[in-house]
């Protein structure tokens, strides 16, 4: 149809042109005899997408007016253009800037030298992973970055939603996997706490108004709105006035500042008081070349806290000798309040005690005592204060979201700098209501095992019920085993722990605890992993007690999830402990292949993982069923024994299935063949 779809903007005319794919995924067009890049008449890298690849820049050519940026695609399908951008800002103290249009989304802090500040955490990532490079002088201001090893290929992306990651794949691996996202917290958004205003991650709520400050609408801070920002308490006056140093922090943007050569810190205070209008200042410090005082004439926006220690700058803020001496008579003040606070705690625990003795221990109410109602004992359980749960969990943010079952949504909640907790909260949409709540209260608070998740507390206020957890960092087995990624991290020996951990807790629930308790839903999502990857199971939202003489029970409410059911179970309602047998021995296997049970697909045949194990076992080729990942650390007879107990335990009849009792003692001979059967029932 003669219509052009695009063209280049080069004004070279080239005689004989060639193009070519480079090694470093640059396309080019050149003359065909010319291979020096400087000549280059056109090059994709000039132009980028979405990704900036080793070797690409990001930034200005001076001499032509080139600005080099990343763009969003529009959607995960589409490559049209879409809303964000990700390039260089500012000339005078460049700094990375996340852009929706003319709208700023997030920005880091200026380069230091090494690394550009206020990316905390990243500073190892350059020392080991990539080689940053920066580029600024007459002729080009550029960033980009250069692979430490061959073996590990880098990039970075920005998504269609506006968000920047470091995508890795290391050799022999196939598939990207996020190695880091830039906007890590909430603190990372532009602005978060409005001008002169300080975020703090790790205090709940994360906003404050620097000091000397105070909210310009105290309605909209009372509910966690921070937009409008803060307010000086008394104006400047430009006479008596010195500054207050805020440590380690990303310092302001620069909306409205001054660049000016000093080599001490003291230099940059004197520019900044013999200058009225000068708000706040910073000795900006380049590595290996020196500092610049930068100080700052209008508001203070999007200043963030770091507790990192490698992305550490100081901002000092100018205030009225008045407010300045507010600081030594507000720590006085605090004293005296912990002084007398503590005295009334002595003498209020004191009575606390006359009356807990008076009253009968099914009575007592306190802070610490929860009684469930409709139950036939009180529980001593801490109760969490509801504002508390919130406020840790940034108001139930998204980015704080761990998960969902069928309970409800689970957080990540954090209360103090060091202390994170998990917050599991009844959704009001959820299948499983208050029942099940006080079901799993009652069922774990009685329960004690180093595998079993611990349970904290719980949180009741009005309609919201919430179950407060132990927090495990690592999440749920299914996020290493099913990631092809992630499943590297988990050899023989650590899977095997595993196995053994969870079969010691699951014979606790069974055999040695108080009660005698069916889970009902044992599966890789429930089995959560500490900071050493320590197997916990959790999740007794459904779990039953059982009589010690109780052999079986039968539900017409199904709960559970397929695929780790018992036959029996899912048919006919009936359950036992042979039911959590079942599921664990689907959860053996899945671990030993590294497959899931359901959806599991053989180009051979039509049967589930089970199935498949049954025809390798029958075929003495068990070992084809391991996950090939573990072909250098695997025991062939640890193996073989784990493949055969868990065809024992997936057995369709549940006498046929083993105790878990003779579950755990089988790891404890090495004879290879521990519950001496070879030839298993097939389901």
């Amino acid at each position: 149809m003669n219509n052009t779809i695009w063209s280049s903007t080069s004004s070279q005319v080239a005689e004989d042109p060639v193009a070519q794919l480079l090694e470093n995924g640059n396309l080019v067009v050149r003359e065909k005899d010319t291979t020096d890049s400087e000549s280059y008449i056109w090059e994709s890298f000039n132009f980028p997408s979405d990704t900036l690849l080793p070797e690409m820049k990001l930034g200005w050519n001076f001499r032509t007016g080139l600005n080099r940026f990343l763009t969003s695609w529009k959607n995960a399908s589409d490559p049209y253009p879409g809303e964000y951008t990700y390039g260089m800002d500012n000339v005078l103290l460049p700094q990375l800037v996340i852009a929706k249009g003319s709208k700023k989304m997030f920005r880091t802090g200026p380069w230091n030298g090494l690394w550009f500040t206020g990316t905390p955490g990243l500073a190892a990532t350059y020392r080991s992973v990539v080689k940053p490079i920066f580029v600024y002088n007459t002729n080009e201001l550029y960033y980009s970055y250069e692979s430490f090893n061959n073996s590990t290929i880098t990039r970075l992306k920005l998504s269609e939603s506006g968000s920047i990651q470091r995508l890795v794949v290391t050799q022999g691996s196939t598939e990207w996997a996020v190695m880091y996202t830039l906007q890590n917290d909430e603190c990372n958004s532009y602005g978060q706490c409005g001008a002169n205003g300080i975020c703090r991650i790790s205090k709940s709520p994360i906003c404050e108004c620097l000091h000397g400050f105070v909210p310009k609408s105290p309605d909209e801070w009372g509910v966690l709105n921070w937009t409008s920002g803060c307010i000086r308490e008394t104006p400047l006056s430009c006479q008596k006035e010195g500054s207050l140093k805020v440590r380690n922090v990303k310092l302001p943007d620069q909306l409205n500042f001054l660049v000016n050569n000093s080599s001490s810190n003291n230099g940059c205070e004197a520019e900044c008081l013999k200058n009225c209008s000068c708000v706040a200042y910073a000795n900006t410090v380049i590595i290996n070349g020196g500092s610049n005082c930068l100080m700052w004439f209008g508001d203070l926006v999007d200043l963030r806290e770091f507790v990192e220690e490698d992305s550490q700058q100081d901002i000092y803020i100018r205030l009225p000798h008045s407010e300045l001496g507010k600081t030594g008579r507000k720590d006085k003040r605090v004293v005296i309040i912990l002084v007398i606070s503590a005295v009334s705690s002595f003498l209020f625990l004191g009575l606390s005690c006359c009356y807990i003795i008076l009253k009968k221990r099914g009575k007592r109410r306190g802070k610490h005592a929860y009684a469930s109602r409709g139950t036939k004992e009180d529980l001593e359980l801490p109760l969490f204060d509801f504002d508390t749960i919130a406020a840790a969990t940034n108001n139930f943010s998204h980015t704080n979201k761990l998960g969902e079952g069928g309970f409800g949504p689970v957080y990540k909640a954090k209360l103090t700098r060091e202390e994170f907790i998990a917050v599991k909260r009844l959704s009001k949409d959820s299948g499983q209501g208050i029942k099940e709540f006080k079901n799993e209260v009652a069922m774990i608070a009685n329960l004690q095992h180093w595998n079993l998740v611990k349970l904290l507390g719980c949180c009741i206020q009005g309609e919201e019920r919430m179950l407060i957890y132990e927090y495990m960092p690592n999440k749920s087995l299914d996020c290493f085993i099913f990631d092809q990624n992630r499943k590297v991290l988990l050899n023989w020996p650590k899977r095997l722990d595993i196995i053994m951990g969870i079969a010691r807790g699951l014979l606790y629930l069974h055999q040695d605890s108080r009660l005698r308790i069916i889970h009902r839903d044992l599966k890789t999502s429930n089995i959560l992993l500490d900071d050493e990857l320590n197997p916990k199971i959790s999740d007794f939202g459904i779990a039953r007690i059982f009589g010690r003489n109780q052999a079986e029970a039968k539900t017409k409410r199904v709960i559970g999830t397929y695929g780790y059911m018992s036959p029996e179970y899912a048919i006919d309602g009936k359950f036992s402990v042979k039911s959590d047998v079942f599921s664990f021995g689907v959860l053996l296997l899945e671990l030993v292949s590294g497959r899931k049970n359901r959806g599991f697909h053989h180009s051979d045949h039509h049967h589930s993982l089970l199935g498949h194990a049954w025809l390798l076992w029958n075929k003495n080729k068990e070992l084809e069923l391991m996950d090939e990942c573990l072909e250098d650390s695997y025991v062939e007879f640890e193996v073989q024994r784990c493949i055969q107990v868990g065809l024992l335990c997936v057995q369709k009849m549940p006498a046929d299935r083993p105790a878990m009792s003779s579950v755990c003692s089988c790891w404890a001979t090495r004879e290879q063949h521990c519950l001496n059967q070879r030839s298993l029932v097939s389901s």
